[in-house]
């Protein structure tokens, strides 16, 4: 089922791969938004690819709901935001508004960005309605591309569900992969918040991956998953 309307974005914020001043409040505020019949889980996130990720947007929420994409179907606005500029706030906030969503948070390491290599956790609010798990994260080093996974399953118990995380394409921004439109540390010192969209796939699609064609050097290409997802049921009902 799904239920956001999907359209292209006239505008994307500007550059939010420091977003991360809600953080703190918005981790620990998982047991304390768990109502009676709900549980507190974990989520964990490890970053195995060559690149950052931008702060994470972690969705707990109902089997039949996809609350962040539809392959195939033009990106929403927030998801466009997140994709293009790292930011996961306004997705965050739109996903918080649907009955099919039991909460939504968001998880970062520790300089702002999931670096190659770190694991980062989140604590998150389900129940017997909504045990399945949704994430999604820039890659700094793009234009417009993001690692997702929807529907991993909180298992029973003390057990562990690990998943592959794999990249896609917003197809909001053309991949040009100059520095004018990339964010990012090393386009840093040019990044214009510049939005090409000539080219552009206009749906979401799985990530071709970097080609050298622009300012990206290939060094931050990837093959495969670029990140492991595991969910856990740890935590107690309230």
């Amino acid at each position: 089922m799904q239920f956001f309307s999907f359209s292209l974005p006239s505008s994307v914020l500007a550059l939010a791969l420091l977003f991360t001043a809600g953080q703190a409040s918005a981790q620990i505020s998982a047991a304390a938004e768990a109502m009676p019949g709900q549980s507190v889980g974990q989520v964990s996130i490890t970053n195995i690819g060559h690149q950052p990720l931008a702060p994470i947007l972690v969705v707990t929420h109902s089997k039949s709901a996809m609350p962040i994409f539809t392959p195939g179907m033009a990106a929403s606005m927030e998801l466009a935001t997140l994709a293009e500029t790292g930011n996961p706030a306004p997705l965050e906030a739109m996903v918080r508004t649907h009955a099919a969503v039991a909460y939504a948070t968001h998880v970062t390491g520790m300089s702002g960005k999931v670096m190659p290599g770190e694991t980062v956790t989140a604590e998150v609010v389900f129940d017997a309605r909504h045990q399945s798990v949704s994430i999604a994260g820039m890659l700094v080093h793009t234009n417009d591309a993001f690692a997702a996974y929807q529907g991993a399953r909180i298992p029973a118990g003390y057990d562990v569900n690990s998943y592959k995380v794999h990249v896609w394409d917003a197809g909001s921004e053309a991949n040009t992969e100059a520095c004018e439109d990339v964010p990012g540390v090393h386009c840093e010192d040019t990044y214009d918040n510049a939005r090409n969209m000539d080219g552009a796939e206009g749906m979401v699609l799985i990530h071709p991956g970097i080609h050298g064609m622009g300012d990206v050097p290939v060094r931050y290409d990837w093959r495969g998953p670029v990140a492991i997802l595991k969910v856990s049921a740890h935590g107690m009902a309230r």
